[in-house]
């Protein structure tokens, strides 16, 4: 399979990509190389594109398939597996943000949880108990607001996202509205 140099240029930068996503580079590739192609791809179509080992695909869409970003699909008469990115590209982000959340935040705040009940004994103790708990509420608080996000329809969710700063705009003009 030979890719433009358009794609390859993004499939690439999917690859680097894919680190601060939270997998590695071969991991980015193969899913920005799903993204972009209209078709389902193979294993053998994956591998000779990325010119990867069959075993590195494997490990791959095991990889992709944890995150809840592909999907397998099957085509008459023919054995192999074929894989396609499983939802839109809103679905695919949120997706995203959840398996990191679930990865990141979420044992942070555990960990932050049982060291707040514990009852500090030294000012030092104090101080640093107090840090955390900012820093335990700030998470909360994103992860609320992330959960009301994604229930929101992608079309609600974008004309929110093209808001931008117009909602701190509105906010600055009630706090001027109730003084």
């Amino acid at each position: 399979m030979l890719m433009s140099s358009q794609v390859e240029s993004f499939v690439m930068h999917c690859g680097e990509m894919g680190s601060r996503w939270g997998f590695n580079r071969t991991v980015g590739q193969m899913y920005g190389l799903l993204i972009i192609n209209e078709q389902a791809l193979s294993a053998i179509q994956i591998s000779e594109a990325l010119n990867i080992s069959r075993g590195n695909v494997s490990m791959g869409i095991k990889e992709l398939q944890s995150w809840r970003l592909v999907q397998v699909q099957h085509k008459p008469k023919d054995r192999k597996e074929y894989y396609t990115p499983a939802g839109s590209i809103w679905e695919m982000a949120i997706r995203v943000f959840e398996e990191r959340r679930k990865r990141e935040v979420d044992p942070t705040l555990s960990l932050l949880r049982s060291n707040l009940l514990e009852t500090p004994n030294t000012q030092e103790a104090l101080f640093a108990q107090e840090k955390m708990k900012e820093i335990h509420d700030l998470l909360e608080t994103i992860t609320h607001w992330a959960a009301e996000l994604q229930s929101l329809s992608p079309e609600k969710l974008n004309t929110l996202m093209k808001l931008g700063a117009g909602v701190s705009k509105v906010i600055d003009m009630k706090d001027r509205l109730l003084k």
